[in-house]
């Protein structure tokens, strides 16, 4: 009896369409990409860089967030909407309180003497802290500094600070700096 043989598929070309769909597929998809938070941070002065800075605990304001997301002020507790004013009235100190950041006289160049205040926000967060909450918290006090500045800069030159050129915008950030100190979140729960 003769055998009979069953008919083969030549699966020689095979490898070569599955590596053509695989290259269509991956040049016609698009893939999700998670951004991170986009702050440009200031750059360090040269006399910070080798010693800690010692600072009158009267020029510190300490923003804490719970893992409940609770937050405090210094010593009050905060909704999220009541940071920017209390944070403007820290580093302004307009009644010169001896509890708020003295101030200290410098020579801006190209603008001449100015007390400038030598306040520290300094923004401290719980491990279980959401991430959304921290960003609120964040956004109110850069806003606060953004208020500010804004105000010195109407005053001094009639303008928005977005709106002041280069030169003039460096002469408001050193009256009025952005001194923002951000802690190791902490694990209050495991302690």
């Amino acid at each position: 009896m003769a055998r009979k043989e069953t008919p083969q598929i030549n699966a020689s070309s095979q490898a070569d369409i599955a590596f053509l769909l695989l290259v269509f597929f991956l040049i016609t998809t698009t893939m999700d990409v998670d951004k991170g938070i986009s702050r440009r941070l200031p750059p360090m002065q040269e006399d910070q860089k080798q010693e800690d800075i010692k600072i009158n605990r009267r020029n510190t304001i300490i923003v804490r967030i719970s893992a409940s997301d609770r937050i405090m002020v210094g010593s009050e507790q905060m909704d999220v909407s009541q940071i920017k004013d209390k944070i403007v009235e820290f580093v302004t100190n307009p009644t010169d309180n001896p509890n708020m950041p003295e101030k200290e006289i410098k020579n801006i160049k190209g603008f001449g003497n100015y007390a400038v205040s030598k306040g520290v926000i300094s923004l401290q967060n719980d491990k279980g802290t959401t991430y959304k909450k921290y960003i609120e918290v964040q956004n109110e006090i850069v806003r606060a500094i953004n208020e500010v500045r804004d105000d010195f800069s109407k005053q001094h030159f009639s303008k928005k600070f977005a709106q002041l050129d280069e030169d003039h915008q460096k002469i408001v950030k050193e009256a009025i700096p952005q001194n923002i100190s951000e802690a190791e979140p902490k694990d209050v729960k495991g302690k």
